[in-house]
């Protein structure tokens, strides 16, 4: 590994557009990888949208359970204070600390609560279990993937050693089990009385934890409603 990093220390380093992710220039397989590490940043893009148009609790605590899971990962590189492996390989760094991994951690914790979500909290209220059980272990499997992927680029691309990426993964899913924990047992009971202030009803903030499976349920309510305006629309024609 030594070798290899001499010589990556010595080669011309490319940053992808508009972010700070950088690779070496050439190298098909890093540029790949500088692009995989961008998923934390996908994530909060989505995050925000979701919240904007959807205004549910739920995700605004697992959102808010994200930016726990960053404040506790400066905590931790500011008071470990491991610097990153090859100092001067990359010409921009947010910070000169690489213990444990931000990106990492964040990817762990999502996958981790995600997993967590899937399995306990949403419950298919039809007859498709088996076609229900089937894509929750698809999902499963991508997020794992995905997690794993943006941990190996950040050590193939030099921001990390090994260790650093392992022990940012232990304390992303540590932190996502607690953070589920605490928002099921804590938050949850809270949020029907939360969706009933002045200022959410004002926001549209919602609550729909006492609904088994929101995707299926807003699929049932927009059909049922759709057809319900199909028909006065045909009857006001005729």
């Amino acid at each position: 590994m030594a070798s290899v990093g001499q010589c990556s220390l010595s080669a011309k380093w490319s940053p992808v557009s508009l972010t700070h992710v950088e690779y070496i220039s050439g190298d098909f397989y890093g540029q790949l990888l500088a692009y995989i590490s961008l998923g934390p940043i996908c994530i909060v893009i989505g995050f925000i949208t979701l919240i904007i148009f959807k205004r549910e609790l739920h995700t605004i605590s697992f959102f808010g359970g994200l930016l726990m899971n960053e404040g506790a990962n400066w905590l931790i590189k500011n008071v470990v204070q491991e610097p990153r492996p090859f100092e001067g390989a990359h010409t921009i760094v947010t910070t000169e600390y690489g213990m444990p991994s931000r990106h990492s951690q964040f990817m762990w914790f999502f996958s981790v609560y995600s997993f967590l979500f899937l399995y306990f909290r949403m419950h298919q209220t039809n007859n498709a279990r088996f076609l229900d059980l089937r894509w929750r272990h698809l999902l499963s499997v991508v997020l794992l993937l995905g997690a794993c992927l943006v941990s190996y680029s950040r050590v193939y691309l030099l921001y990390h050693t090994w260790s650093q990426v392992a022990y940012g993964g232990l304390a992303g899913s540590l932190l996502a089990i607690a953070w589920f924990a605490f928002t099921q047992e804590i938050l949850t009971p809270l949020f029907p009385r939360i969706a009933a202030w002045p200022i959410s009803e004002y926001l549209l903030i919602r609550d729909t934890s006492l609904i088994p499976n929101i995707i299926w349920f807003e699929y049932t309510v927009t059909r049922a409603e759709a057809r319900n305006r199909q028909r006065k629309l045909g009857t006001k024609l005729q």
